[in-house]
């Protein structure tokens, strides 16, 4: 069962285009589509609260969420979040339905493992993480809510890169050309001259 449950309305065809989406915004509402599987597309809307309550979770992006519509539950991920390009609050959400048995492209967030107690950091070194999540194809089933990276050996100088993630068995990296493989997703770099000086003065 999902851990996301949001409540959808359908949209009339008089909610339709940007001014109606305004006036939905004003009731509190925020204008969404729900897209896949092997029905047609549904134009709906859902409650801005209930909405913006489940983008504080992390875990929201990289799960299967349960919006019920009409008394019925549909399973769905996120795919495409537009937000106020000032405020940052939601103007839009493209849901893609779930199929079950049938594997499905999902980012997953990155969470670093072991930073403070590893190698390079207690040499001084700055941990930078420079990807946020990795894109991978599975059951909806097997989605996890994060993969880990463990950063436990990493020395300065060397980097973790997309190839050298150990992923479980029942996901697979998606990747679109062979860069991709090259992408890094955290490195260990040597302090700067700066924090070394300072560092120095201290002592």
């Amino acid at each position: 069962m999902s851990q996301f449950t949001l409540t959808g309305v359908v949209r009339a065809n008089d909610q339709q285009g940007k001014g109606a989406s305004r006036r939905l915004r004003k009731e509190n509402l925020i204008p969404a589509i729900i897209y896949g599987g092997n029905d047609e597309p549904v134009s709906i809307c859902v409650k801005i609260n209930e909405l913006v309550k489940a983008l504080s979770n992390e875990a929201f992006f990289s799960s299967v969420i349960a919006i019920n519509l009409d008394g019925k539950d549909q399973e769905v991920i996120i795919k495409a979040l537009q937000r106020h390009p000032a405020k940052g609050f939601p103007l839009h959400v493209d849901f893609q339905r779930i199929v079950r048995g049938q594997a499905m492209n999902f980012h997953v967030p990155v969470h670093v493992v072991n930073e403070d107690t590893s190698v390079g950091k207690k040499a001084g070194g700055i941990l930078t993480t420079l990807v946020n999540d990795i894109e991978v194809s599975c059951l909806p089933r097997n989605l996890p809510e994060a993969i880990e990276i463990d950063v436990a050996k990493l020395e300065i100088g060397e980097s973790i890169h997309l190839s050298d993630v150990k992923l479980p068995a029942e996901l697979t990296l998606v990747t679109h050309d062979e860069a991709d493989l090259n992408r890094t997703i955290v490195t260990m770099q040597a302090p700067t001259v700066a924090e070394t000086a300072e560092a120095a003065s201290e002592e």
